[in-house]
């Protein structure tokens, strides 16, 4: 571990790893606050902090791990909650949050996705590690609020947590109905997987029933004779909004943790989501092999993405009673060497 052995040798624990924050001055994200996170076990990774605290750029070692749209890191644009306007200033990214009262298309009252992602934080804390007391948690927390007069007032407050010298995040997000009547309650946490991680050949892990998303499209690729679970070469038939969608019933284990993930086995590498089957109970899997636009997504949600209505109408809908609250946990773990990849050979 890099922090072991560092004893009488470093002054400054940002040799070793850290937070650091700073205000973007340039691009499409000038003006917006930003964190850099270092672990110190080669993952590094952006928090946008005027992006609901999700999660940009990352990196372990030399490669990256997200996958980044052409508009890249930018400011929030409150403004694009219409239709879908959410995809004019998508940055892809490592984690991007949806919600929280709709997740799907736009339907009447929302846009596509809803306003989360584009809501700034309230940022309450910012906990460094401290290598003179060996004290290795480092931790960012804030509040997002997602609020309309005569309306639906939520609270979201988020940490995301690591541990210097582990390749790992750790996701802790409660939403509370800070309003006077019910509340529905959708959450999705949409995370993007890209090149080099994302390549030909590189196994989706996950354990559990999948089906189409519903129209022949998906049909033609989530069936019982093709391999789905393989990432595929860039393909002419996702130029565009090409794109193949699969929902997921995920298998939880004895202690009712589900996982999912991707596994390179020529970069020799993996990159490993958790969650709780109670909190978290569905999965789905976005692939879209457009050539530029080369991105595998896994979506641990409350809901699959069909929106509002259709989840009210399935009888799935969570409604927050006023001053209610819910917890949500997302792990974020890479692995490396051949040595920690064999558990995944049968996933």
């Amino acid at each position: 571990m890099i922090r072991d052995g560092y004893k009488d040798k470093v002054i400054n624990p940002h040799q070793v790893g850290g937070i650091e924050t700073y205000v973007c001055d340039n691009g499409a994200a000038k003006g917006s606050r930003v964190a850099w996170v270092n672990t110190g076990s080669g993952l590094r990774f952006k928090v946008a902090v005027d992006r609901g605290l999700d999660i940009v750029d990352a990196f372990y070692n030399d490669c990256s791990l997200s996958w980044l749209s052409h508009n890249g890191p930018s400011a929030p644009r409150p403004d694009a909650c219409d239709g879908m306007k959410w995809l004019a200033n998508l940055p892809g990214g490592l984690l991007t949050t949806c919600g929280l009262s709709h997740v799907g298309g736009p339907e009447e009252g929302f846009g596509l996705h809803d306003r989360y992602s584009n809501l700034p934080a309230e940022l309450e804390s910012v906990v460094q590690p401290c290598i003179r007391t060996d004290e290795f948690e480092m931790s960012i927390t804030g509040l997002v609020k997602q609020s309309t007069v005569f309306g639906p007032n939520l609270e979201l407050k988020r940490t995301i947590s690591c541990r210097l010298g582990e390749p790992v995040i750790k996701i802790r997000d409660v939403v509370t109905n800070v309003g006077n009547t019910a509340a529905p309650l959708m959450l999705l946490y949409h995370c993007n997987f890209g090149w080099p991680l994302v390549d030909e050949g590189t196994r989706i892990i996950y354990e559990g029933s999948c089906e189409p998303r519903g129209n022949d499209g998906m049909k033609a690729v989530f069936n019982d004779q093709d391999d789905y679970k393989i990432c595929r070469t860039p393909l002419d038939e996702h130029l565009g909004n090409g794109e193949a969608v699969g929902f997921i019933d995920p298998e939880a284990d004895d202690s009712g943790l589900c996982t999912a993930g991707l596994c390179n086995d020529k970069l020799g590498m993996a990159v490993l989501l958790k969650f709780r089957k109670d909190q978290l109970p569905c999965l789905t899997n976005w692939q879209h092999w457009g050539r530029g636009e080369y991105v595998c997504g896994l979506e641990p949600g409350t809901n699959f993405p069909v929106g509002q209505s259709a989840a009210e109408g399935q009888g799935n809908l969570t409604m927050l009673q006023p001053l209610e609250s819910k917890e949500f946990e997302l792990g974020i773990s890479v692995l490396s060497g051949s040595e920690n990849l064999g558990s995944l050979s049968e996933k």
